[in-house]
């Protein structure tokens, strides 16, 4: 496995608003659709509100530092790199 990929549509929402978390092998994204309001102005926003949250596995041998996000068009992509591509290896045995 060379790298995966993970695409989530978060039309209208910002940067700022979105929250990646790592723990263990379990990728956790979170955010909000915050409402934009102006003080003066009474009558009620009809832009999205709301929470989201999105849960992935990733392979075990994943550190943080091999995934990397970014958010253009609405379109979050959260991208796991992987340093070694796990390959079979013949293993010497050594005399005690």
């Amino acid at each position: 496995m060379g790298h995966g990929r993970n695409v989530a549509e978060v039309p209208g929402i910002k940067r700022d608003d979105i929250d990646i978390e790592m723990s263990d092998r379990e990728l956790r994204i979170t955010g909000g659709y915050k409402e934009r309001e102006r003080a003066g102005v009474l009558r009620r926003s009809t832009r999205r509100t709301g929470h989201f949250e999105y849960q992935t596995l990733l392979p075990a041998d994943v550190t943080p530092e091999e995934v990397s996000a970014t958010l253009r068009d609405g379109i979050l992509t959260v991208t796991v790199l992987k340093a070694q591509v796990t390959t079979s290896r013949h293993i010497e045995i050594t005399e005690a």
